[in-house]
């Protein structure tokens, strides 16, 4: 990785050479590997890491982050992305009910994993469409992320009122058969998810980058993740859900995202396109 800097280097001005070795540090000092990820995006984070932190140079960054786990992980934090909703994208949910729920219902155990999970919001929506649907009984969703600071947050199923017409309008656009209203409280202008809900939700930390398959899964679930990879990086993720997905398992992306990094794209089949709906065949 250092010897490609250097290769590059003229090609690189003074701070992204600092970037590239930070990464490079942060790697060989706790294991954290955010070399795959888009450069643009990992630039403006650690220039922002710096500007809120009052750290001016980033060889004193890169000081302390060896020397000092928590000073890592707070900026492990600050690097990644956590922007969600309840049902995200209405129309994904409703393709669920339509093409993907009448599948499930064949298998006695169903297992979904949602990958970079965020503070919850969609789990929580995943685990409503299955309370819905008749499947919560024989369902569990492991929700995944890198960061353990916003899989706390989620575990609490507690959220700022603020968001909550958004909620319930794409809750209603998803094709929602009651009303949102069913699975909250609210109060103090906060609302929470009805404890119910949680009974089906692992919440547990897992790393794209380094960690190993979750197996035999029905419906893996990964929105608006592969945007801030490479495509080195994007071709070795998706590779680790085809072989996360049991055969006939359906695989859910971001509307900005595809297969196309996939070395074995002829695997899966398309289910719906707007939605980036997937459907493992061999």
């Amino acid at each position: 990785m250092i010897a490609a800097v250097e290769r590059n280097s003229e090609l690189l001005d003074d701070f992204e050479i600092e970037v590239e070795c930070l990464l490079e540090a942060l790697f060989l000092r706790w294991g954290h590997d955010f070399r795959g990820y888009s450069r643009a995006s990992l630039r403006r984070r650690v220039a922002r890491y710096l500007a809120d932190t009052g750290i001016q140079r980033m060889a004193d960054l890169q000081h302390e982050l060896i020397r000092d786990p928590q000073r890592c992980q707070h900026f492990v934090r600050g690097l990644t992305v956590n922007v969600t909703d309840m049902f995200r994208d209405p129309a994904f949910y409703s393709v669920l009910r339509t093409q993907v729920i009448p599948e499930l219902r064949s298998h006695p155990f169903i297992k979904i994993w949602h990958a970079g999970c965020s503070t919850g919001e969609e789990a929580y929506s995943m685990s409503i469409l299955l309370q819905e649907e008749g499947l919560a009984e024989r369902a569990v969703i492991y929700a995944t992320d890198i960061n353990s600071r916003v899989l706390e947050h989620a575990r609490t199923g507690i959220y700022h009122d603020k968001m909550l017409v958004t909620a319930r309008e794409n809750y209603q656009a998803s094709g929602g058969k009651v009303q949102l209203d069913d699975y909250i409280s609210t109060g103090y202008e906060r609302f929470i998810m009805d404890p119910v809900l949680k009974r089906n939700i692992v919440f547990t930390t897992h790393d794209l980058v380094t960690d190993q398959v979750f197996g035999e899964m029905q419906l893996v679930i990964c929105r608006n993740v592969l945007i801030y990879f490479r495509r080195e990086l994007q071709s070795r993720v998706l590779t680790l859900f085809y072989e996360s997905l049991d055969m006939g398992g359906f695989l859910g992306l971001g509307i900005k995202e595809s297969l196309s990094a996939l070395p074995n794209q002829n695997s899966f089949r398309i289910v719906d396109s707007a939605v980036r709906l997937f459907q493992r065949i061999d």
